[in-house]
């Protein structure tokens, strides 16, 4: 079995930062990408950032220049460091991973669990 469990959400003013981090954990060959995506109340699901195993990323349009990815391949994390924070940013946050259990076969995605992030004004 595979885990993601997320840690570092919280409560923050407008214009503050946190640093949000989700460690895999369990039967891993290897981690393919690795992304964060989140849902406000009454919205969809939807992508924050993604980032390849060789350090590729992508942005959402909405956190570009405010939003960075990062992954610490050696423990199974990805960081997703969030600077100049607004109120329409407050959403549960959640990580996944695209994990190959074993040399053969094809890569699963695996969710975690969420973590809220709300952004006062």
């Amino acid at each position: 079995q595979v885990q993601l469990v997320e840690s570092g959400g919280g409560l923050v003013q407008a214009g503050g930062s946190l640093r949000l981090s989700c460690a895999a954990s369990g039967s891993i060959f290897v981690i393919n990408d690795m992304g964060w995506y989140r849902q406000a109340p009454g919205k969809r699901r939807e992508l924050v950032a993604l980032i390849a195993s060789g350090g590729d990323t992508n942005y959402a349009d909405s956190v570009k220049g405010r939003f960075t990815i990062s992954r610490d391949n050696a423990k199974n994390t990805v960081y997703l460091q969030m600077n100049s924070l607004k109120p329409e940013d407050t959403a549960v946050y959640y990580c996944n991973a695209g994990v190959k259990k074993y040399w053969y076969g094809s890569s699963s995605l695996y969710w975690g669990q969420g973590t809220q992030v709300t952004v006062s004004s």
